[in-house]
């Protein structure tokens, strides 16, 4: 067996079908050499992505309202005009000056608002004239039941990263920040129980798990921004779902309050509980419909001491589908992430950053696996078993192996830089959804089909659509689909909804994999969830919110 410093360029060797004496390509060969002249780290820590980190392509001030792009939608009457009376009541229960961002009677706070009023795609925007920033469960009580009782409606907020619209209002809903609440509470360094607020960063988290040898069991492209209530609100799924598991089993309790100011505390830190109906799952994934999320006890599993990540070129999406079932026959209990690519989702990253490729040549499908284990020479030496294996047997065409954590972060940052790629080129219709893996890329196929018949993508500006493209997370069948335009055009949304839906209704798969319903997915509820379920859940927030509060106009 090749050892680990060759492992690079005996890969290259065994896609060209080369003599054992053949050379390695220069990108294979630089990443041998730099693996001589640099010590091998072996703990993956988290990318130093910063909360905004994304850049804009259009001030939020020129984003549609959300109420234009949707005029079916109408105002509830049932809810007040927020007054002066009200907005002093609030900042007697936050007092800081900071707490509490006004619009209501101050003009010039609309700029400070902004922020709070769009989501980061530029898609999405509200009317609100009033941000609060709670700092306590005893201010989000107090603030909810004065806004039940007065009948105000709210929206609680986290980091506001979401692609279908949840966290950001409609009309002029109160907006209710958690960024105060990011505080760590406890952790416990033998059972790896950790208790935090529900505003604490993701990131935040991660890092401060890392210092203690452990690992929070969610990874996002979006973790220096996201915040961990907001994770559960949406039932995030991420990087790490595979060896993780989701949301719903590793929470283990949760503090909540009610949208009439009731406390919840159901934060257990167990994780054996088999006393009665398990309530706080109907708050991971409600988008704070039920009410909001304040406090957060999670299982934490220990930090790997050893990572490994291979990046590897594909012939055809058939071949990559052999490429997972081989990865988890062969790596099994290492495995980590088994993440998918096609080619023109690197094409855009190529364009936006002009980094060079990892690999020599251009496939159409890429995909990035990462191991997670206690041997790195152990962990390694299977990694390079299993390469070694997919290429002779003609199921990987190329492929590179990160010799440390720089190239560690480097073959991610292709992965984890798509998103932030497509922001840099206009607007994006995003779709993330799940589909049997047999069917899941055809989806993309179809939609580009499609949307070129319709006339709509081409390479000149008459043209809205500029690509279509698909990745994602193969190991749990999650693709995101995601329509690259030059701006967002109502031409556009009609080829694709309802059309993507049916497509996944017909498969079986479901319309939300990882963000929720939000406001984008609120009408098309049907083609995922049985009339059945859907009353049943409508019952559910109808026993929460009689009022009907707590992020109008979305979900259900």
């Amino acid at each position: 067996m090749a050892s680990r410093c060759r492992a690079a360029p005996l890969l290259a060797r065994v896609a060209r079908r080369a003599p054992s004496t053949s050379t390695a390509t220069p990108a294979a060969a630089s990443a041998s050499t730099l693996a001589r002249t640099q010590p091998r780290l072996q703990v993956r820590c988290l990318s130093t992505s910063r909360p905004r980190a994304l850049q804009h392509t259009v001030p939020a001030r020129q984003v549609k309202f959300s109420s234009e792009t949707y005029p079916e939608l109408k105002r509830d009457e049932r809810f007040n005009k927020l007054t002066q009376e009200h907005v002093d009541y609030f900042r007697g229960i936050l007092g800081s000056e900071s707490a509490v961002i006004d619009g209501v009677t101050n003009d010039k706070a609309a700029d400070d608002i902004e922020p709070f009023n769009a989501d980061w795609m530029r898609k999405y925007r509200g009317h609100c004239q009033l941000v609060l920033k709670p700092g306590s469960t005893d201010d989000v009580s107090k603030i909810l039941k004065y806004c039940n009782e007065n009948g105000l409606a709210v929206v609680p907020q986290g980091g506001n990263t979401g692609l279908v619209g949840g966290s950001v209002p409609v009309f002029d809903e109160i907006v209710i920040s958690m960024s105060r609440m990011n505080k760590i509470i406890d952790f416990d360094e033998v059972g790896g129980t950790l208790v935090a607020e529900a505003g604490t960063i993701l990131e935040v988290a991660d890092q401060f798990l890392a210092s203690k040898g452990y690992i929070f069991p969610l990874d996002l492209g979006a973790k220096g921004s996201c915040q961990i209530g907001g994770n559960l609100a949406t039932n995030a799924g991420g990087l790490r779902l595979l060896r993780y598991g989701s949301l719903h089993g590793t929470v283990l309790g949760i503090e909540a309050v009610l949208p009439d100011g009731t406390v919840l505390d159901d934060l257990c830190k167990l994780r054996k509980n088999n006393t009665g109906y398990d309530l706080k799952q109907l708050f991971i994934g409600a988008e704070g419909t039920l009410g909001i999320i304040t406090k957060v006890s999670i299982q934490c599993p220990q930090r790997s001491k050893a990572q490994n990540v291979a990046f590897f070129g594909l012939e055809s999406y058939e071949l990559a589908q052999q490429a997972f079932r081989e990865a988890k026959g062969q790596l099994s209990e290492i495995l980590s992430a088994f993440e998918l690519m096609d080619g023109g989702s690197q094409e855009l990253v190529v364009k936006v950053t002009n980094n060079k490729r990892p690999l020599e040549d251009d496939y159409p499908f890429y995909c990035l696996i990462e191991t997670s284990g206690s041997n790195a020479e152990h962990d390694g030496a299977k990694l390079e078993t299993f390469l070694e294996d997919v290429m002779e047997k003609g199921i990987v065409a190329d492929g590179t192996l990160a010799e440390n954590e720089t190239q560690i972060k480097a073959l991610w940052g292709w992965r984890e830089g798509i998103t932030e790629a497509l922001s840099h080129l206009g607007g994006t219709y995003k779709y993330d959804v799940s589909i049997p893996l047999a069917d899941m890329y055809q989806l993309v196929e179809d939609t580009r089909a499609r949307v070129d018949a319709a006339g709509l993508l081409g390479d000149t500006d008459e043209h809205p659509v500029r690509a279509v493209v698909g990745y994602g997370h193969m190991g749990d069948a999650n693709l995101h689909l995601n329509i690259s335009t030059r701006r967002f055009d109502k031409r556009v949304e009609e080829c694709l909804e309802p059309f993507v839906y049916e497509w996944i209704q017909a498969r079986q798969g479901s319309i939300s994999a990882e963000h929720g319903l939000g406001l984008q997915k609120k009408k098309y509820i049907g083609y995922s969830r049985n009339d059945t379920a859907v009353q049943l859940m409508r019952r559910v927030k109808s026993m929460f919110d009689p009022n009907g509060i707590m992020n109008p106009y979305k979900y259900i």
